[in-house]
């Protein structure tokens, strides 16, 4: 047997593994032959029902210092939660 690695990206909400899913990615080194996420939907409603399915949290986001003036700027989503599982193929 081989494992393969899925790795599902979450930003949240906020800076909290509670906090609602407002955008993913999912990125699938089995090739299709592991378990799927929903396309259409988040696959989450937040990192907590991640890890509490079995995914393992690989990073979590480094606070962001906000300085004055730049609270409407356009970047980056700054609430970046990184998950991964190992499949068997």
């Amino acid at each position: 047997m081989t494992k393969r690695q899925q790795v599902l990206y979450l930003w949240l909400a906020e800076g909290a593994l509670d906090t609602e899913t407002i955008g993913w990615a999912f990125h699938d080194g089995t090739d299709g032959d592991g378990p799927q996420l929903p396309d259409e939907e988040p696959p989450y409603v937040s990192g907590l029902a991640a890890l509490q399915d079995g995914w393992f949290l690989m990073q979590s986001p480094s606070p962001l210092a906000l300085h004055p003036g730049t609270e409407h700027e356009v970047s980056y989503l700054v609430n970046e939660f990184i998950f991964e599982r190992r499949i068997d193929i």
